[in-house]
Formats: C-alpha cells, structure tokens, sequence
C-alpha cells in the first residue's frame, strides 16, 4: 500500500510516561504531525497542567494538529453528570483546537437499547453544535459493550440525521462476532477516524482486553493491516491512528516508542 504519511496519526496512549510537550516532540521526530489527546492519562487531565492556549501553542510549535479528545464515557447513559463531563471536555477540544471529541459506549454487561442510545446521542449533539466539535462514536466490540457494531453506530447516526461518524477500530472490528458479515452495510464516508493496534496474544477472542493491545507486528492476530488495505479498496481517505494499550507501554522508552511508530508504519506501506 502507499498511504500519505500526513493519515498517520498518533495516540497519547503509546506514551503514558512522557509529558505532553515530550509526545509532542517525539511525534514530530517521527515526521507526523496528527496527535490525539486523552482524559485517561496518568495526570488525569486532557491538557496536564497546561492551559488551553498553552497546550495550542504547543501543538503550533511541532507542526501537529490534534485530530481528537478521547473519550466521553459512557455517552449512551445520560445523566446530568455525564452532560457536564461531556461539555467540560467539548471546552478542552475548543480550547486545544482539537476537532473531534470520541463517544464511547457504556462497557460493564449492562444493556443500553437502541433506542436509548439513539436518544443520547440526540441528546448530546446540540452540544457539539454549539462548540463545534465533531462527534466520533466508537463501538466497543467487547462482549459486555452495550454497542458493538459499527454498521448499527451508522444506522443510530443516520437515524437521528445528525452529523456524527464513527470510529472504527481494528481491535473492536476484531472481537465482534458479526463485524465481518456486516461490514458490506458500513459506508466508509461515514468513518471519521481508524484505531490501529495489534494483538498476539492466541487466548479466545472473547477474553481479549485492552492489556493485549501492542503495536503492529508480523504475527498480529487482528489482521489490522489486512483491515487497512480493505478499507483503502473501499475507499476510505481518512486518518489512521496508532493506539495500543497495553501497560507493557510503560517500560517503552522514547526510542522504544519511535520504533515501534516506523515499524507499524513499514507493515502498512509494504
């Protein structure tokens, strides 16, 4: 494949040690210039310490757009602190110029229906109307997900006629059951954003977690690049970003991490 290097994009989730302006830096050295933030990092703030502007002026100082905020969670279980965590974090996307803001679904076994979910994102979306900010639902496709089907995102979305997409991820992709006979039904302009990592771990499917998740290697059971070359056929132009999870990440040192970013990059573009 021959991906312009500018769809490759890099999560904060690969560098849980480093400091912002140090990921920042680092992602530069690479030669990429799309980050994305998260509100689940060790300081647990999307900014640190930093103010927005701060925090903008960074990202203007290594040439990066930050392409997300990961995540609201869980945006399909309205409640009143759920909107004023969502509308915090809209604040912080404004403010950092990040352009979308991640969705996430409620993920314990308890059941959300359609029709709830589709509510909440009805809910929700004036907010992102008034701030800006794109909205990117992504379907978890853990067994105890209450939304794992990224053909079912699109419906819910079109549905509410809203201007949302949806992230699809390869792990997700991967541990739902059904995501292969329904991934005909999954319009790739309505994609907004794809999570690549990889997994070796051969333990079942259905016990993977977020643990297992590494970078991409020969042996990934995921097949994200097999993933990859068939949304590329399908058309998809949009941005692939790097997230792998795994705690393993924070024995990586920078030089770990760099390597780990070109080697991926080099499975992709063979």
């Amino acid at each position: 494949m021959a991906i312009d290097p500018t769809r490759f994009c890099v999560n904060r989730k690969i560098a849980p040690t480093l400091s912002l302006e140090a990921f920042f830096k680092l992602v530069q050295r690479v030669g990429l210039h799309k980050v994305e933030i998260r509100n689940d990092m060790p300081g647990g703030k999307v900014t640190d310490n930093l103010s927005h502007a701060e925090v903008k002026a960074l990202a203007e100082k290594y040439g990066l757009d930050i392409v997300t905020i990961n995540a609201v969670y869980p945006f399909n279980q309205i409640s009143d602190a759920l909107l004023a965590k969502t509308e915090g974090l809209l604040k912080d996307a404004q403010g950092v110029g990040a352009k979308a803001l991640v969705l996430c679904p409620l993920n314990d076994g308890t059941p959300v229906s359609a029709h709830d979910t589709l509510a909440a994102l009805k809910t929700l979306a004036p907010l992102f109307a008034k701030y800006g900010v794109q909205g990117l639902v992504e379907p978890l496709g853990f067994p105890v997900s209450s939304l794992r089907s990224a053909a079912q995102a699109q419906a819910l979305i079109r549905e509410a006629q809203l201007p949302f997409k949806i992230v699809l991820d390869t792990f997700h992709h991967h541990l739902y059951e059904n995501a292969e006979q329904e991934f005909a039904a999954v319009d790739v302009n309505g994609i907004g954003l794809v999570h690549l990592s990889g997994v070796e771990d051969a333990r079942p499917t259905a016990e993977l977690t977020d643990e297992e998740r590494i970078m991409l290697t020969e042996g990934d059971l995921l097949n994200s690049v097999a993933q990859v070359k068939r949304l590329e056929s399908r058309g998809y132009k949009g941005i692939y970003a790097f997230e792998p999870f795994s705690s393993v990440l924070e024995s990586w040192s920078e030089d770990d991490i760099e390597r780990e970013i070109r080697h991926s990059i080099e499975l992709l573009q063979a």
